[in-house]
C-alpha cells in the first residue's frame, strides 16, 4: 500500500511538474516577441532578450543577485582599469596547444553576466548561433570545432567552419590581423602555417582565443559578406550557453563597423526586462523620436562610448551638487548591471531618494547597494528620478529603472558610488530605445522602446 502511494504522489508530482512547464512555455511564445531577425531597406534587425530571461534562447543558470553584484564590479574596476591605462589586478596568462600563442594578455572589459544576447546567421548554408551584445568590446567571435584546447557548453551546435564554402582564415599580414592589437588590446601571433591568431581577454579572467577569420552573415534571405571575426579554438569564462561574443565598441573590426558601408554607422537597441523581449538593430533609425547628447571624445579611451551629465534631478528639483560634481569620465555600457555615479553625486542622489521616501520601510544594505527598503520597486511609492546630460537629453526613469528588486522583500537604489567613472548602466537604460548614432556622434533616447 505504502509503494502504491507513493507511487502515486511522483506521479501527480510529475504531472504538476510538466504542467507547469508547458503553462511557461506558452506564456514565453505567446509573450515574446518571433526571434528571428531580416535586414532590410531600414537596416539589419535583430530580437534582443535579458541575460536571465527563462524565456531566452540561451539563459544564465541560476544566480544569487549577490553574485550578479560581485561580477558587475568586477566589469567595473576592469573599466577604470583600462581607463586607468592599468593591468588589472587578475592578469591573464594562458598555456596553449601547438598552433596557439602563449603569451601574457592585457585584460579588456569583464564580461561580467549582466551582457544581452541574440541570434545571428553565419556561414554558407548559414546557422543561427547564440551571442553575448557588448558595446563595451570591439572584437567579435564565436566558438569553433574542433575546439584545440577547450569549448564551454553552447545552446545549440557549435560552429563547424569545414561546412560554410564560404569559410576563409586571414593572413598574419592582412590589414586586420594588424588591427587586432587596437581592437582586443592584446597583439595578434601567428601560427605555423601563417594563420593569423587573436587573443580576448576580459577583466574576470574569461577569454577566447583562435583564428581569426571570415565568413558570411546571413539576415533572411539577404548576406553581409567577408565578415571578419574570431573562430575561438580555447573560450572560457562568463559567457553562459552562448556560442560567443558581438563587439559593438568603436573600432573598425566591431560589428558595427563592418556593417556600416552596407547599414550606416549607428546601431539602436531597446534592452528589455526579463520577462519580454527587446530588439538590436544597425543602420536607418527615425530620428525625430529620440532627444540626443553629443558623444564625448577621450583620450583615455577611443573605443567605448562616452557622454557628459549635467544634472539628476529627483521629483523635478535638482539633486544639490555643483556642476563640477559631474565631470568624472562617463560610459554609457550595455554590461554593466548598476549604474555608478561620482561619490558626491551619488551620496546626494541617495539622500534625495531616502528623503521622498521617508515612510517607506528600510532595509540593511545588500552587496555593494547600501540604499534599501523592505517591499518590490513596483508597490512602493518610488520618486520621479531623471537623468540629464548635455545637450538636454533626459531619461525620465521608471521605478524600476531606478530601483531593483533584490530579493523578493527587499529593493535597492539601482547606483552605487564610483571613485574614478561614472557608468549609465543597463537597469537605467531597460525599456528604452537607445541609439548610437556614431557617424553623427551623438546618443539618442526615447522612452516605451521594448514594443
Amino acid at each position: 500500500m505504502e509503494k502504491l502511494v507513493l507511487s502515486l504522489v511522483l506521479s501527480l508530482l510529475l504531472s504538476s511538474v510538466a504542467s507547469i512547464r508547458e503553462i511557461s512555455s506558452n506564456l514565453c511564445s505567446s509573450e515574446f516577441k518571433d526571434e528571428k531577425y531580416h535586414l532590410n531597406s531600414s537596416g539589419l534587425h535583430l530580437t534582443l532578450y535579458h541575460p536571465r530571461s527563462p524565456c531566452g534562447p540561451a539563459p544564465l543558470p541560476d544566480l544569487t543577485f549577490s553574485t550578479i553584484l560581485t561580477h558587475d564590479d568586477s566589469r567595473v574596476a576592469s573599466l577604470e582599469a583600462r581607463l586607468s591605462k592599468k593591468t588589472s589586478s587578475r592578469p591573464t596568462s594562458l598555456e596553449l596547444q601547438p598552433e596557439l600563442a602563449t603569451s601574457p594578455l592585457t585584460p579588456g572589459t569583464s564580461v561580467g553576466v549582466g551582457n544581452y544576447v541574440t541570434k545571428i546567421g553565419l556561414g554558407s548554408p548559414a546557422t543561427s548561433y547564440v551571442m553575448v551584445v557588448d558595446t563595451g568590446s570591439s572584437l567579435t567571435w564565436l566558438q569553433c570545432s574542433p575546439c584545440v584546447v577547450s569549448c564551454h557548453a553552447q545552446a545549440g551546435p557549435v560552429f563547424n567552419p569545414k561546412t560554410s564554402n564560404t569559410y576563409r582564415q586571414v593572413s598574419c599580414t592582412a590589414s586586420e590581423c594588424s588591427a587586432l592589437e587596437s581592437a582586443t588590446l592584446n597583439p595578434s601571433a601567428c601560427s605555423k602555417s601563417n594563420v593569423c591568431i587573436y587573443q580576448a581577454s576580459y577583466g574576470d579572467s574569461s577569454f577566447s582565443v583562435g583564428y581569426l577569420s571570415s565568413d558570411t552573415l546571413t539576415f533572411a534571405g539577404s548576406s553581409v559578406r567577408n565578415f571578419i571575426y574570431g573562430c575561438g579554438q580555447d573560450n572560457e569564462g562568463l559567457f553562459g550557453r552562448s556560442a560567443g561574443l558581438i563587439g559593438l565598441a568603436r573600432n573598425k573590426l566591431s560589428f558595427l563597423y563592418q556593417l556600416a558601408p552596407s547599414l550606416g554607422n549607428s546601431f539602436g537597441y531597446c534592452l528589455p526586462s526579463t520577462s519580454s523581449s527587446g530588439y538590436l538593430s544597425i543602420g536607418s533609425y527615425n530620428p525625430g523620436q529620440y532627444s540626443y547628447t553629443p558623444l564625448v571624445s577621450s583620450s583615455l579611451d577611443d573605443s567605448l562610448y562616452f557622454l557628459q551629465f549635467s544634472s539628476i534631478s529627483v521629483n523635478g528639483r535638482p539633486i544639490g551638487v555643483s556642476s563640477s560634481a559631474y565631470d568624472a569620465p562617463t560610459i554609457i555600457d550595455s554590461g554593466t548591471v548598476i549604474s555608478r555615479l561620482p561619490s558626491d553625486v551619488y551620496d546626494a542622489l541617495s539622500k534625495a531618494v531616502s528623503a521622498a521616501m521617508a515612510k517607506a520601510p528600510k532595509a540593511s544594505a545588500y552587496s555593494i547597494l547600501d540604499t534599501c527598503f523592505k517591499g518590490s520597486a513596483s508597490k512602493l511609492s518610488v520618486p520621479a528620478v531623471s537623468l540629464t546630460f548635455q545637450g538636454g537629453a533626459t531619461m525620465k526613469l521608471s521605478s524600476e529603472n531606478v530601483f531593483i528588486d533584490v530579493d523578493s522583500s527587499t529593493t535597492c537604489l539601482a547606483f552605487a558610488p564610483s571613485s574614478r567613472v561614472a557608468i549609465v548602466g543597463n537597469t537605467q537604460q531597460q525599456t528604452f530605445s537607445v541609439v548610437y548614432d556614431v557617424g553623427k556622434s551623438r546618443v539618442g533616447f526615447a522612452p516605451g522602446g521594448c514594443r
